[in-house]
């Protein structure tokens, strides 16, 4: 055998290296299918809710039937500070693309408040709606509809969570992100799904 191949044959170990034929790397294609395992999720429910709102017969013709209202301004509010989260983990993302550290620990610290204070706003909100989920049909899609969008946005903070921990030991460079950017594309995923419930479910 030649030093050549006893080189070649030193070097590689192993099976070869994977087939890559997508542009995207494996973990971010990896949380774009699950992205759209969840929107299918999602979209069970709003099935469950528009039958309920619209395709049952015994559906009232007022919604949410009488006496109950929902929170409609609490809800916009809430929708304002998700809203602005997205353009925090986006400022966050930009940051550590450009090595900005500072801006990347201050982009996700302040996306993790706002997502916090929407999770706390929607608590009190539970709280004091005037109603449960033995209330009516009406009640369970409610809550369920909006309580699996709150259980997304726990799973979103705690990504982020994990993430700020993660940057503020200087784990990530303009180079190596993923961990950061990964857990940014869940979080504008909850986020337009919110405002889908909201526009479904209280305004519309």
């Amino acid at each position: 055998m030649s030093a050549h191949a006893e080189a070649v044959g030193h070097e590689h170990h192993g099976p070869p290296p994977a087939n890559r034929s997508s542009r995207l790397d494996p973990a971010t294609l990896g949380m774009f299918l699950f992205i759209a395992s969840e929107a299918m999720l999602f979209g069970a429910f709003f099935t469950a809710y528009f039958f309920v709102r619209v395709v049952n017969p015994d559906a009232p013709a007022t919604w949410p039937p009488p006496p109950f209202e929902f929170p409609v301004f609490v809800a916009g509010v809430n929708t304002a500070i998700l809203v602005t989260s997205s353009f925090t983990v986006h400022w966050a993302t930009q940051a550590i693309k450009r090595g900005d550290r500072n801006g990347l620990r201050a982009g996700l610290v302040i996306t993790i408040l706002l997502g916090a204070a929407f999770l706390l706003t929607q608590m009190v909100e539970y709280a004091h709606v005037g109603f449960n989920t033995g209330d009516g049909a009406f009640a369970s899609v409610f809550f369920g509809l909006t309580g699996l969008h709150g259980a997304h946005v726990f799973v979103g903070l705690s990504l982020l969570t994990i993430a700020a921990v993660r940057a503020f030991r200087g784990h990530f460079s303009p180079e190596h992100h993923h961990g950061v950017e990964i857990p940014g594309i869940y979080w504008h995923f909850v986020d337009v799904m919110w405002i889908i419930v909201f526009f479904a479910v209280y305004v519309l």
